[in-house]
C-alpha cells in the first residue's frame, strides 16, 4: 500500500495513529538537529519531521539528501505540531517519520512549483506536467471537472441522451478553415476534423433521438488569441419538436443551475436584447452589462455647429465614464493615444469634463457652448464628476471603437468584477452577412439556420434585412453559447444554399446526405452549443481559457511541450500518397 491517507487529509483527530503517505517533496528545511519536509500531493501538504532525538542517523541523513520534487513514501506517527500553521488544513499536525522510501528521484525543476512561481508562461507551458502540480493550475482543472459533471447531471435529469459523433468527417466550405487528415486507404482523398457536430446532431433529430447532448472536441484552423484554441470543447445540444422559447428556457435553466451549484449565485431571469439594440447601445453583439456606459447617439445635438469632424461623420456617439472627470491632462492625453492605437483605430477623441459645480470643460469649447454640452450630458446620462468621451466617423467602425473604449474604462475603474455575473440573451441576428470584399452574402451563423417566420420571401428582395431564428447566450461580455432553430424542410434548405452562392450540384456534393435525410420525416428542431472552455473560465473568475485546459497550445497554435506540429518521416508521406517533394 503506497498510502493510507492523502497529504491533505490528516487532522488532530488522527494524532497517535501510524500512517503511510506518498507524494512529492515540495520543500525541505534543515536546522541541523531537525529536518522538516513538506510532502505534497493533489490533496494538500503535510509537514514531516525527523530529529536527532527520535530519528536514526541514517534516516535523518536520507532526509537531508532529498531534493525538490523527489517522489517518496513515508511511514510515521501523527503528532501535534508545536508551531501551528493556520494557512493550511493540516497545519495543526505533523508526521514523525519512522520509514522513508525514495520512489523516484527528480532533477531540479526549471521553475519553483509554488502558487507564486518564478517561471514565465512559455517555460511553464514547455513543462506543463510540472505546472499542473501548482495549486492554481491544479485547482482550475478540478474546477473544470466539477462544471462538466454538473452539466451532465443537469442535462441527464432533463432527459438528454449523450451520443458520440465522428471525428473523421467531410470537409465543407462554410465557417473557418478545416484541419484535414489524409486517407491512406483512399488515395488523394481527405477527412476533415469537425468544426462542430452540426450536421450529425441534426441527423440524430431525424433519427428520433429527441434530446441529444455531447461534450465534444471541435477543431478550427483559424488565427489564435488568448480565448481561442485550435481545438476546443463544446457542450453540444439539440432538441426536436421545439421552438426558440423552449430552447432558451432549458439552457437558461442550465446556466442558472451552474451559477448556483458552482458559484453559489442565484439569478432570477436573464434579460433579452435584440442584436440591433446590442449594437446601438454597446457597439458589439456580446455586451457586458455588469456596468452602464450605454452609447448615446449625439448627431442631433453635435452636428449643428461649425465643427467639421462631427458634421462629416455618419455617426457621433458618446459614453459617460463615471467619476473620471478627475483625470489629469496627462491621463486624458494618454487615453486619446489609446484610442488611436492600430488595435482600436480611432482618429481621435473629444472629451468633456462634467465639473462638480455643473459646468463643463471640453476639448471643443471653441465650437460648443455650455447649453450644447448640457444636451450632451443629458443624452449620455452624465453626472457631475463624470467624463463624456465622444468618437465619430463611419457608424460600424465607430461603434466598434467606442465599445473597445467602454471595456477599457470599465477595466480601469474596476467595474468588471469577476465574482459578479450578468447573463443575457441576444436574439434576432441578421441571417446573412455581406462580405464587403466580394459583395456576396454568407451565413452569419451557419447555412442550416432558419429565418424568422414569415421572412423567407425577403431573401429575394432584401437579403440583408432577414432576421435569423438564432440566439446567443452572453455572460460578462463573453459569448458562452449560441444556437438557432434549424431548417428542417428540404426545399427551404435548397433555397438557403442558392442564396449563399451554391449551385445545386455543389449543394448536393457537400450536403446531399442531409438533404436526403430531410425527405424522411425531419422534425422541427433546434439547439445550442456552449463553449465549455470559456464557460469554465468565466465561472472561475477569469477570461483566458488556456488556464483551464490541461495541455493548451500557445498563441501560434503550437504545443511547445511535445513540439507539435512537426514533420513526419518520408515513409509516412509515401504511405499517405501525398504529392510532396520527398527527399530520399
Amino acid at each position: 500500500m503506497y498510502r493510507s491517507h492523502s497529504c491533505g487529509e490528516l487532522r488532530e483527530s488522527h494524532i497517535g495513529k501510524t500512517v503511510t503517505l506518498s507524494g512529492w517533496v515540495a520543500k525541505t528545511r534543515d536546522k541541523g538537529f531537525v529536518v522538516w519536509v513538506d510532502l505534497r500531493d493533489r490533496y494538500g501538504i503535510t509537514q514531516l519531521v525527523l530529529d536527532e532525538d527520535r530519528t536514526s542517523k541514517e534516516l535523518l541523513e536520507q532526509a537531508r539528501n532529498l531534493g525538490r520534487e523527489f517522489v517518496i513514501q513515508i511511514k510515521g506517527e501523527v503528532i501535534e505540531r508545536t508551531s501551528k500553521n493556520a494557512n493550511i488544513p493540516t497545519g495543526n499536525i505533523e508526521v514523525l517519520v519512522s520509514e522513508l522510501t525514495i520512489l523516484n528521484e527528480s532533477k531540479t525543476p526549471p521553475f519553483t512549483i509554488e502558487n507564486e512561481t518564478d517561471g514565465g508562461e512559455d517555460l511553464r507551458m514547455k513543462y506543463r506536467y510540472l505546472d499542473i502540480r501548482r495549486n492554481p493550475v491544479k485547482n482550475n482543472l478540478i474546477f473544470r471537472s466539477k462544471v462538466t459533471m454538473e452539466v451532465r447531471k443537469f442535462l441527464s435529469g432533463e432527459g438528454f441522451i449523450e451520443v458520440e459523433t465522428p471525428y473523421l468527417i467531410k470537409s465543407t466550405p462554410e465557417g473557418a478553415r478545416d484541419f484535414v487528415v489524409p486517407s491512406r486507404m483512399n488515395e488523394g482523398q481527405f477527412y476533415a476534423l469537425p468544426q462542430s457536430p452540426q450536421t450529425f446532431k441534426q441527423l440524430l433529430m431525424v433519427g428520433g433521438m429527441d434530446k441529444y447532448f455531447q461534450i465534444v472536441k471541435c477543431f478550427r484552423d483559424e488565427d489564435l488569441r488568448a480565448d481561442r484554441q485550435p481545438e476546443f470543447t463544446q457542450i453540444d445540444c439539440e432538441m426536436a419538436f421545439v421552438e426558440q422559447e423552449d430552447i432558451l428556457n432549458v439552457f437558461e435553466n442550465l446556466t442558472k443551475y451552474l451559477l448556483k451549484e458552482v458559484n453559489g449565485v442565484e439569478i432570477e431571469s436573464f434579460p433579452r436584447m435584440t442584436y440591433d439594440d446590442a449594437m446601438a447601445k454597446y457597439g458589439n453583439d456580446k455586451p457586458d452589462i455588469r456596468f452602464g456606459m450605454e452609447f448615446a447617439e449625439l448627431n442631433s445635438v453635435a452636428q449643428h455647429k461649425e465643427f467639421g469632424v462631427f458634421n462629416s461623420a455618419e455617426l457621433v456617439v458618446g459614453i459617460a465614464v463615471p467619476s473620471a472627470a478627475s483625470y489629469t491632462r496627462k491621463e486624458l492625453d494618454a487615453l486619446v493615444n489609446w484610442v488611436k492605437r492600430p488595435q482600436v483605430g480611432a482618429n481621435g477623441m473629444v472629451y468633456v469634463k462634467c465639473n462638480e459645480d455643473g459646468s463643463f470643460k471640453s476639448t471643443v469649447d471653441k465650437f460648443y457652448d455650455q447649453d450644447d454640452l448640457t444636451k450632451w450630458a443629458e443624452a449620455t446620462g452624465a453626472k457631475p464628476g463624470d467624463l463624456i468621451c465622444v468618437l465619430s466617423g463611419d457608424a460600424n467602425k465607430t461603434r466598434t471603437q467606442l465599445s473597445a473604449l467602454r471595456m477599457e474604462m470599465a477595466t480601469r475603474l474596476g467595474l468588471r468584477k469577476p465574482n459578479e455575473f450578468a447573463p443575457l440573451w441576444v436574439v434576432d441576428f441578421p441571417l446573412l452577412e455581406l462580405d464587403e470584399e466580394t459583395g456576396h452574402y454568407h451565413a452569419m451563423h451557419h447555412p442550416f439556420t432558419s429565418p424568422k417566420p414569415g421572412q423567407l420571401e425577403l431573401l429575394d428582395t432584401d437579403p440583408g434585412a432577414v432576421r435569423a431564428n438564432a440566439y446567443d447566450l452572453v455572460l460578462n461580455g463573453n459569448e458562452i453559447g449560441g444556437g438557432s432553430i434549424r431548417i428542417h424542410d428540404k426545399d427551404m434548405q435548397a433555397t438557403m444554399f442558392k442564396h449563399l452562392g451554391f449551385t445545386p450540384e455543389e449543394a448536393k456534393a457537400q450536403f446531399g446526405f442531409l438533404m436526403d435525410a430531410f425527405q424522411y420525416g425531419a422534425p422541427p428542431h433546434g439547439g445550442l452549443a456552449f463553449g465549455l472552455d470559456r464557460l469554465v473560465a468565466i465561472l472561475g473568475g477569469q477570461e483566458t481559457i488556456r488556464d483551464f485546459i490541461a495541455f493548451p497550445k500557445n498563441n501560434s497554435g503550437r504545443d511547445v511541450m511535445i513540439d507539435a506540429p512537426a514533420p513526419i518521416d518520408n515513409a509516412q508521406l509515401k504511405e499517405l500518397n501525398l504529392k510532396l517533394d520527398i527527399q530520399e
